[in-house]
């Protein structure tokens, strides 16, 4: 009787291990479906509707090649009219992202969200650039002469596809030296005037867009109990210092992982409404300013912390107003989660031609035609090595190394000169500054293997040629 009843505990619990297992799968398979809605939803909304795309919303190979595979077996639904993308799985677990001008697009969950903001965009990004052709870029969209002809072919090359494997995709190049533009190129259906996503590129725009906030005496490096639920006594967090997200040595607990929708940076972006919430929510992990971690958390708690110092009725237009207008990017658009705060880890698109502007301010130490935008030494101050970072790599927002991933450990990375410095986003997205060589370099594509896009032989074959 006694084996009888041990072996009847040992099938419940066999069972019960069974039941847990099935519960974990689906709840991941749950999860899964919600992201890969939120995801296709999302992209196809800006692609469609900020930077002006005629693509096919269920074969564009931002939601359907290599690694996006799966997302094939959701089905995306636009509706122009409301300006709206709707995807989901078999009907399962349907996620919306809608367009706002000015605004661009933001996931929905449940609720409404409000119009754009007061400001206009300074331009339609499908109807072109609304500065003076005549005048030469920067201060207009004027070209410059033909490229010479061994920095033509290394332009060139960069839209070769080698591989039929690994996919490059280059979309756009635009080269600047001493201040004038000298070469660029495009790829089918890209156009000088489309904004292209920059992903974590955008993450180098907030870092100036909090040195605009210094600058204007809103916001100080050593502020420290910078939210709300950050200022008691008791909580350790209330230690955490402006300069301490600026270089993403806060200590917070977070996973940068892309290939797992349970990581904390997918949930973030394409499962919460506020992720600035949700990052901020994170308990520490280490002692504040002991070790560095890259995330894109810390870059959403850092825009609502901007976002706390110029108010919400500033908020919404602030980046046009302190940045993007003086520089003139007319093409750029930050885009907020549904709480309203923008998320400046990865949702911003721009032109080529005004990613290289931006490039071209830092370049300039933070002063555009004799305007200072960024504080006196906040070029410095982003460009400085963080010293938690291995090996120097990260400044304040801004990347001080050419990653491995994109050839930094090969001979022609280690070439690159040491003042370099990079805004990197995913799928290959580079914005370069070479300060000896007086050199803006801007690279937007679609490599959706990261490996497949050599940005340190590139440079190396850009800066023989000059």
């Amino acid at each position: 009787m006694i084996a009888i009843v041990f072996t009847w505990l040992a099938v419940a619990a066999a069972f019960a291990a069974v039941l847990v297992v099935a519960a974990e799968v689906a709840g991941r398979l749950w999860r899964t479906l919600g992201v890969g809605s939120a995801y296709k939803a999302k992209i196809l909304c800006s692609a469609i509707f900020v930077s002006g795309r005629d693509i096919d919303p269920d074969r564009a190979d931002e939601v359907s090649a290599e690694a996006y595979r799966t997302l094939r077996f959701f089905r995306a639904r636009v509706d122009r009219e409301r300006k709206r993308v709707t995807a989901s799985c078999l009907g399962l677990r349907p996620r919306s992202a809608v367009f706002r001008p000015g605004l661009g697009a933001t996931l929905e969950f449940g609720q409404t969200l409000p119009p754009g903001p007061a400001c206009a965009p300074l331009a339609a990004p499908t109807r072109g650039l609304a500065a003076d052709p005549a005048l030469p870029w920067p201060q207009g969209e004027g070209s410059g002469a033909p490229a010479p002809p061994a920095l033509a072919r290394v332009i060139e090359d960069a839209f070769r596809e080698p591989d039929p494997d690994m996919p490059r995709r280059t979309r756009a190049i635009v080269v600047v030296h001493d201040g004038r533009l000298i070469a660029e190129r495009y790829g089918e259906g890209i156009s000088a005037c489309m904004p292209l996503p920059g992903w974590s590129m955008a993450k180098s725009a907030l870092g100036a867009l909090v040195g605009c906030a210094v600058r204007e005496g809103r916001l100080r490096l050593d502020r420290t109990r910078l939210l709300p639920e950050w200022s008691s006594d008791s909580d350790p967090r209330s230690a955490i210092c402006l300069e301490d997200l600026l270089r993403m040595r806060s200590g917070l607990a977070w996973t940068e992982a892309y290939d797992d929708t349970a990581a904390d940076v997918v949930r973030m972006l394409f499962a919460r409404p506020d992720a600035a919430a949700f990052a901020a929510a994170k308990p520490l992990l280490s002692p504040i300013g002991s070790v560095w971690q890259y995330s894109s958390g810390t870059a959403n708690i850092l825009s609502r912390v901007l976002r706390g110092a110029v108010g919400d009725e500033e908020y919404p237009g602030y980046p046009r107003r302190a940045l993007f207008e003086p520089v003139g990017m007319r093409t750029a658009v930050l885009e907020p989660d549904a709480s309203g705060t923008f998320l400046a880890s990865s949702f911003m698109h721009a032109s080529a031609r005004d990613w290289a502007r931006f490039g071209l301010l830092f370049l300039q130490d933070g002063v555009w035609q004799g305007r200072r935008l960024l504080p006196e030494g906040w070029v410095t101050l982003s460009t400085t090595p963080t010293p938690q970072a291995p090996g120097g790599r990260f400044g304040a927002h801004w990347w001080l190394k050419c990653p491995e991933e994109l050839g930094g450990g090969t001979e022609a990375g280690l070439r690159l000169p040491p003042d370099a410095f990079y805004a990197l986003g995913h799928e290959g997205q580079t914005l370069t500054v070479i300060p000896s060589r007086r050199l803006v370099v801007v690279r937007l594509g679609l490599s959706i293997r990261i490996d497949a896009w050599n940005h340190a032989q590139f440079l190396d074959g850009l800066l023989s040629a000059l």
